[in-house]
């Protein structure tokens, strides 16, 4: 019998691939919505409201595996206090709703795999980080520490639990890329800051790969970082994206206080410096099929 998997944030970049991907698979797909239980397609759509702190107990029953992508975007609003509290309640709740479920539930899950992010490290100029390096007082790593904590607590049911510290998630459609490239393609591309700083990213379809190969490969527990093994700098990624296109660079650096003049607090996504080590996720006997960035690129822009 295929295993059932339910996603939470189904319907945003990674879930929608990852589903395809499943799919394709021959997993079953459930999502977790606010709208009301029914059929998206062969998806099937269970409702949860999580202020109201409810699930449809249809959805425990179906789960042998619980993915968790649900969270409000890092770089959709301005960082005010409010809209730091919606990110962190955004991941947290969710989990912690789940877990109340589940722990009151006869079914027992094979596995839950959560997401996280590299966030988690803060901004760490040119250390090589592995899954050990402890987090900062910063807020990305203050959010990641909490929304981890919280997936935590499946542990305490004896469930076995994944944590996905992801990267840059590189897709032509969404997320930051289109962003990266949209100046570029206009012809006034131009790296960040000092352009030193450390980006560490993933294909989009490697990322999907390496949480079906957190489910499905039982000896996958606690916490590895989904990033290529070679990060680049800020620099190094604006002129591969702009050598893909096929477009030259000649403006200078943007300044630092230029984006933190416009984006306030939230400069520091593109500001901080994150080199991660994928060593611990390789041992698993994981292989990254776009390793290199120029390769991801080719194959997203092909």
């Amino acid at each position: 019998m295929a295993k059932n998997i339910l996603i939470t944030g189904g319907s945003g970049l990674v879930g929608k691939r990852l589903t395809t991907i499943l799919q394709e698979k021959g997993y079953n797909v459930g999502w977790l919505s606010r709208s009301d239980s029914a059929m998206e397609g062969n998806i099937k759509v269970f409702n949860w409201d999580i202020p109201k702190e409810i699930i449809d107990e249809a959805a425990i029953e179906f789960a042998d595996v619980i993915i968790s992508l649900a969270g409000a975007g890092i770089a959709d609003k301005h960082w005010s206090d409010k809209r730091k509290e919606e990110i962190i309640h955004s991941r947290v709740d969710g989990i912690n709703l789940l877990y109340s479920k589940v722990k009151n539930s006869a079914k027992k899950l094979d596995c839950f795999v959560s997401a996280s992010a590299v966030g988690y490290y803060g901004d760490r100029d040119n250390e090589l980080l592995n899954e050990s390096a402890p987090p900062t007082n910063e807020f990305l790593s203050l959010c990641c520490q909490k929304w981890e904590r919280a997936a935590d607590k499946f542990n305490q049911l004896s469930i076995r639990t994944v944590k996905i510290r992801t990267g840059m998630v590189l897709d032509k459609n969404e997320g930051a890329l289109p962003q990266i490239t949209k100046p570029i393609k206009l012809g006034l591309g131009a790296a960040l800051g000092t352009g030193k700083q450390w980006i560490s990213w993933i294909h989009i379809d490697d990322l999907c790969r390496l949480y079906i190969t957190a489910f499905e490969n039982n000896t996958m527990i606690g916490v590895y970082n989904a990033c290529s093994p070679l990060s680049v700098t800020n620099t190094e990624f604006t002129k591969t994206v702009a050598a893909t296109l096929k477009k030259k660079l000649w403006l200078p650096n943007v300044p630092a206080f230029a984006l933190k003049l416009v984006l306030g607090e939230m400069s520091k996504i593109v500001l901080d410096s994150t080199k991660c080590s994928a060593n611990k996720t390789i041992q698993t006997g994981f292989k990254f099929e776009y390793g290199e960035l120029s390769n991801a690129l080719q194959a997203i822009y092909r």
